[in-house]
């Protein structure tokens, strides 16, 4: 069914709309914010609030970019929101293991299992998505849509709302960010 008809749906209420709007779009919600988050369990409580501000928010989709934009903007901006309020848990769950309230592990490995790697390349996926968690945010987020997502520049630009040079910018920032720390990363195994 066509997104605009689902949209129009949902903007009368329609619980059918809505279903079917989630079951469209669960993998790439979710796949993008597993690409930022890195983390089974954060990446499906992400796509839940995704959903849930589609849902609460569908009337203020006016149709000026394409629904895929939209979803993606809210997906980043959950994802960045997610990663940002646990950095702040994990400070003060430092702070209070300095004092010694708190014994629990501060550091926590990745839960790495994207569903586009592959078993066998796991490993290697995993270090990429470590050192990427180092990249700036706008950085990482272009890198993520288009590596990880397989979006155009273009497309990425319209997301982001910036310009194409700009995305291009991003992106050849990140790779060579990410070539040189995967490179000292081999060079001390």
């Amino acid at each position: 069914m066509n997104d605009w008809i689902l949209i129009n749906q949902l903007k009368q209420g329609d619980q059918a709309a809505f279903k079917q709007i989630v079951e469209t779009w669960q993998d790439m919600v979710y796949n993008t914010a597993i690409g930022i988050v890195q983390h089974a369990q954060d990446a499906e409580d992400v796509a839940q609030e995704v959903f849930v501000q589609v849902y609460q928010s569908i009337d203020g989709f006016k149709g000026n970019s394409k629904f895929s934009t939209w979803l993606y903007r809210i997906t980043i901006s959950k994802a960045m929101d997610h990663e940002r309020r646990k950095k702040r848990k994990k400070r003060f769950a430092l702070v209070k293991s300095i004092f010694g309230e708190d014994n629990e592990q501060v550091v926590e490995s990745p839960d790495f299992n994207h569903p586009g790697v592959l078993f066998d390349r796991k490993e290697k996926a995993a270090i990429l998505f470590k050192e990427m968690n180092r990249l700036p945010d706008n950085q990482r987020i272009a890198f993520v849509l288009n590596k990880v997502e397989g979006l155009s520049y273009q497309e990425i630009s319209e997301i982001m709302e910036t310009t194409i040079p700009a995305i291009e910018s991003l992106l050849h920032r990140a790779k060579a960010n990410l070539r040189k720390w995967l490179k000292d990363f081999y060079e001390r195994q």
